[in-house]
């Protein structure tokens, strides 16, 4: 039709077989202009260009510096049929196979150029000086032979630009190649790269005695019992699903938003921690740590080729179905089920084993020293190392001591209609977690709780302290996750440096000095006067009244109608005290529990607290007292946990302390 301005139509062609979309009267004009074809088709590789790696909201709040290199991973999609959690490449991990491709560097000013494989999946993540992802890119990006792909930074908006490119130091030098990563690129398989360091390093005491995690190498089981609608669960590793228990992810779908620097990092897992306080005398090497660091980074992958998954009778044809057309239409020719690369790192696996009969003896002698240094170190959390007068003491005494001290109770105002409630402490010493004398010379004020998010807000209202992402498949909003950025719960998932500045902030809003807790500080508010590893007593006690920590409403898998997942189909996994229900499945609303005997609510639980210490390195801060997160063994006063002071951790807040005159 001809359509005037005044609403006129005037059929100009009609085809009864066919509609006539926008057509394109024929008519001089001028010709459009031509894109030179960037396409090489007789090239295997495409190119890659990052500007600058800290620009835009990936890294935000990263220094400069930090990112030493990227590394470079692909994925193995699933065939037709296959996928899901029927066929699940990792126990509420990654949906499809990860392939390790390698890593290349990063400049001193951001930047990055580099090679990469033409018509492939690639995905990319930020690494630290240890090798650690601080960002996960969910997403990916594929390059024709021969043609550029480029970004701003990490996240930035698409059509951001952050100026002049021509001087950027990657730019000023060839494309790098990629660096392979301790072999071939291949998927990666739990058995194939990470059972070799168990085997090596920790099956001779997790050899299936009862009481500890089962680390052999054994044949694989599934995951939950069979259930309507989920007749034939995934399987995996008995060491992986071991394993896997003390890793904290992103889940098999996850929060779809952009996740903050550092959510899923690897010093975030009881894992790391473990690995690196030296767990039973245990020192991994640096390809031990590659190995488990880029495990947890790639979300905990079982499984490396969809015929470890789904069989050779299920995958056998469309595998190779599917090369025929990758080499026929994308001229790549890669074997993404590759029997040769399981056959090497099998070998692999053999001779690490082999190493790890050798050390068997020098393990034994371990073991017995760490159960001796382990009476010692019970010895010493209940003062047996050193004495102090009048230590410990009980609740009515605690109360006579900080009556003594005059005021017991104060508010702050932070505006708003918003108050900040402290408790006085008064001075004196006491024996600490690791056996020695602590002394506090002056009484001070406490926050009687965490910082709330409510009152947080008063000082950087942008802040968010997001959600904790709900297990596996998500079907609607609700499943998204738990809220943590509630009025009343503690402030999380912000940096030491954050806490501190909020520390000045409130110094200059009330005229005194205020500033974190020191390890002293905390311990010696958290105790009043109580000598045993907990405020409330030992890891066996029933914490429920008391703290919000690791629970079996923590441990439980959520279900969701309509869908519903079955119950047992998937089961349980996270590590937690399952004889007590407190309650919370993630932090709880500041004062929800009872205080000590000095009104310090939360000491232990609900949120881990920074203090003002360094870390032995000089530069990570220590954290105190565990989270909703934590067992009650690892909220015990002798943990310190420290994280870089820039990073925002998904279970860490504050308390604030403010000088007595």
């Amino acid at each position: 039709y001809y359509a005037d301005l005044h609403g006129n139509l005037l059929l100009l062609h009609e085809d009864t077989q066919w509609a006539v979309l926008e057509p394109v009267p024929l008519v001089p004009r001028v010709r459009p202009p031509q894109f030179p074809d960037s396409v090489a088709t007789e090239k295997k590789t495409g190119l890659a260009k990052i500007v600058d790696v800290y620009s835009g909201p990936g890294l935000r709040g990263v220094p400069r510096g930090t990112v030493k290199r990227l590394r470079v991973f692909s994925y193995a999609f699933s065939y037709r049929g296959m996928g899901a959690q029927w066929d699940s490449v990792g126990f509420d991990g990654p949906w499809d196979v990860r392939r390790i491709l390698g890593t290349v560097p990063v400049e001193s000013d951001g930047s990055a150029f580099f090679e990469i494989p033409a018509n492939t999946p690639i995905a990319l993540q930020p690494l630290d000086a240890d090798g650690r992802a601080l960002q996960t890119m969910r997403s990916w990006f594929t390059a024709m032979p021969g043609e550029m792909q480029s970004c701003a930074g990490c996240h930035e908006a698409q059509n951001s630009s952050i100026g002049e490119e021509s001087q950027r130091l990657a730019l000023l030098k060839p494309p790098a190649k990629i660096q392979p990563w301790l072999g071939p690129a291949r998927g990666f398989s739990f058995n194939r790269e990470v059972q070799p360091v168990l085997d090596a390093s920790c099956v001779r005491c997790h050899d299936g005695t009862a009481g500890r995690p089962d680390l052999r190498c054994l044949p694989d089981v599934r995951a939950g019992r069979p259930a309507k609608g989920y007749d034939d669960p995934a399987h995996f590793p008995p060491a992986y699903l071991a394993l896997k228990r003390f890793v904290r992810g992103y889940t098999m779908e996850g929060d779809l938003h952009l996740l903050n620097p550092y959510e899923c990092h690897a010093s975030t897992t009881e894992l790391v921690r473990l690995l690196e306080r030296g767990h039973q005398k245990v020192a991994l090497s640096a390809e031990a740590w590659a190995r488990i660091t880029t495990w947890i980074d790639l979300n905990t992958p079982a499984h490396g080729t969809w015929t470890e998954i789904c069989g050779t009778n299920r995958v056998t044809k469309m595998a190779a179905r599917q090369r025929e057309l990758n080499r026929r239409y994308g001229g790549v020719d890669v074997d993404l089920e590759d029997e040769a690369v399981r056959d090497q790192r099998s070998e692999v696996r053999d001779q690490r084993s082999a190493v790890g009969d050798q050390r068997s003896e020098v393990r034994d002698q371990r073991s017995e020293v760490r159960d001796q240094r382990s009476e010692i170190g019970d010895q010493r959390s209940e003062g047996g190392g050193q004495t102090v007068e009048g230590w410990p003491f009980d609740a009515a005494e605690a109360r006579r001591r900080q009556a003594a001290a005059g005021e017991t109770r104060r508010t702050v105002d932070l505006g708003g209609g918003v108050t900040l409630a402290l408790v006085k402490i008064p001075a004196g010493k006491f024996i600490a977690a690791d056996g020695g004398v602590m002394e506090v010379p002056r009484p001070f004020w406490i926050g009687r709780t965490e910082v709330s998010n409510r009152q947080f807000a008063r000082f950087d209202p942008r802040h968010d302290s997001r959600i904790e992402t709900d297990d596996f498949m998500q079907f609607g909003a609700e499943e998204r996750g738990d809220p943590v950025n509630g009025p009343e719960q503690p402030v999380c998932r912000v940096s030491w440096q954050q806490a501190k500045a909020f520390c000045e902030w409130l110094a200059g809003a009330c005229g005194e000095d205020c500033a974190l807790p020191s390890g002293a500080q905390w311990e010696w508010a958290a105790r009043a006067g109580a000598s045993g590893e907990l405020a409330y007593g030992t890891a066996e006690t029933d914490f429920a009244k008391v703290a919000n920590l690791a629970d079996a409403t923590f441990r439980q898998v959520k279900r969701f109608p309509p869908w519903d997942l079955p119950h047992g189909a998937i089961p349980p996994w996270r590590p937690a005290a399952a004889a007590v229900i407190d309650g919370f499945r993630v932090s709880a609303p500041v004062g929800s529990f009872a205080p000590n005997a000095w009104g310090v609510c939360d000491a232990h639980g609900n949120v881990a607290e920074w203090t003002r210490d360094a870390a032995s390195d000089g530069t990570r801060r220590l954290t105190r007292g565990g989270s909703w997160w934590s067992r009650p063994r690892r909220a015990v006063f002798r943990e310190a946990w420290p994280y870089a002071s820039w990073q925002g951790v998904f279970d860490v807040g504050f308390r604030v302390v403010i000088d007595a005159r």
